[in-house]
């Protein structure tokens, strides 16, 4: 899903000529999906790979190596690998295709799909300034980009990879108060999707904390500050900060490599 969310988004965006891109995939049934039909298809990753000027590989982490030692003795110095494979280090990367080519780590996410995900990216040590300005351009295509040293891509993982299926779940848990009180069902959805967006963008354009935010909206006596006090004593705030702890957590453990080997 994500892979082809950044497929439709570099074609969207004219970085790349649709008909100059080749995509693979282990089955045919799931190249059958891809609702871009002027790219090339083929279920041979070599043939795939072969004379691409940039390589994205998307797969789970335990398919990554197996992925890599298939393509490795056709590799060319001047290709770029681009991994979103979850918790496979720079370093693990390299290793994998004998260090002949230039790695970059990245951590997207599912509003990929609309374009509004939070990637994060590093740039293994060899990668050239011409390589880093174009995997953040791709990107770019998908959402909003940071660079952050490796040490933080397992806790961007748990936040801003692992968060929407959080914010989600906020989402229906409002939208659910909304339909106890009376709202109509898809009207009350709606307006919790909006507050949440609308929330965000608050944050995003105005550059303030949110909680200097949020105490613009606490008038003394109203009601937000009666249904905060029921957040807080409901724990949401700790529930949140342990779900992207435990979350950070798992994305460390999903590749079970010894990078020291």
């Amino acid at each position: 899903m994500i892979g082809s969310a950044i497929l439709e988004g570099i074609v969207a965006k004219g970085l790349v000529p649709a008909e100059n891109i080749v995509v693979t995939a282990r089955h045919q049934d799931s190249l059958a999906r891809i609702r871009v039909p002027e790219v090339k298809q083929t279920i041979n990753n070599i043939t795939a790979t072969r004379g691409a000027n940039v390589i994205i590989l998307c797969v789970h982490p335990t398919e990554y190596l197996e992925v890599l030692e298939e393509i490795c003795p056709s590799l060319k110095s001047r290709q770029l690998l681009i991994s979103v494979v979850t918790g496979v280090s720079l370093k693990a990367l390299s290793k994998g295709v004998e260090g002949k080519i230039a790695v970059v780590r990245t951590s997207p996410n599912i509003a990929a799909i609309v374009r509004a995900s939070m990637t994060a990216l590093c740039a293994g040590p060899e990668v050239n300034d011409r390589q880093r300005d174009l995997a953040v351009k791709l990107f770019r295509s998908i959402g909003e980009v940071v660079q952050l040293d490796e040490r933080h891509l397992n806790a961007a993982t748990g936040l801003a990879g692992c968060g929407p299926a959080f914010a989600f779940r906020i989402i229906e848990s409002l939208a659910e108060g909304g339909i106890k009180m009376g709202l109509p069902r898809e009207i009350s959805r709606r307006m919790a999707a909006q507050v949440l967006r609308g929330a965000g963008q608050m944050v995003l354009d105005t550059g303030r904390h949110p909680a200097y935010l949020k105490d613009t909206v606490l008038s003394p006596g109203g009601c937000t500050i009666d249904g905060m006090a029921r957040l807080e004593e409901g724990g949401l705030p700790i529930a949140l900060i342990k779900a992207v702890e435990t979350s950070t957590l798992k994305a460390g453990l999903l590749y079970k490599g010894d990078d020291d080997d």
